[in-house]
């Protein structure tokens, strides 16, 4: 089982850079190339833990399908995202996130099993780890320019006096005060 470990340093602060990365319309606009589009479960704003979002992606010129959860959450030092339905056996897509001051390290590792036994590893070897390291370096380079320039502020929720901290649960996504700072 191939194990993708990426490492992204973003100019901004790890509250924002947390929320954009799981940001369902940040997804989309980070993976054009692919035409990824919520087709189930929440399929706009923030994820929070517990919660669900089908995709449906373009790869290796086929349509695919792929349901995952938000299964780990902790706000804003990392998320995890594990498949549970979709062409992979199986796969946990860990978001780590470390404050640095106003910049921010984060660390994507990315566990998959492809399908078919044998002739899904020899698939892995030759193209699947590739094309999805090539996807995720895509993305993580789209997120941090977003991140790093006023683009974010059309993904976030205004800061709302009184709307209180993002606690993780969907519809509860509303900005503390001054969270999102330049």
């Amino acid at each position: 089982m191939p194990i993708l470990e990426l490492h992204t340093t973003i100019d901004a602060p790890v509250e924002r850079v947390f929320d954009l990365c799981r940001s369902v319309d940040v997804h989309v606009a980070t993976s054009v190339a692919t035409g990824e589009r919520p087709v189930g479960g929440v399929t706009a704003g923030l994820l929070g833990l517990g919660d669900q979002v089908t995709w449906s992606a373009r790869h290796f010129g086929l349509r695919w399908q792929l349901t995952s959860q938000i299964t780990k959450f902790d706000r804003p030092h990392g998320f995890r995202d594990s498949m549970v339905a979709g062409v992979f056996q199986r796969f946990d897509h860990d978001h780590e996130f470390e404050s640095l001051g106003e910049r921010t390290r984060v660390r994507d590792v990315f566990d998959f099993t492809s399908p078919w036994g044998l002739l899904g590893r020899v698939a892995d070897l030759l193209v699947v780890t590739r094309h999805m390291r090539q996807f995720l370096e895509r993305r993580m380079r789209d997120l941090k320019q977003i991140a790093e320039s006023d683009a974010w502020s059309r993904y976030l929720p205004a800061a709302q006096p009184g709307a209180g901290d993002c606690d993780g649960h969907n519809g509860a996504h509303r900005a503390a005060p001054g969270r999102y700072t330049k």
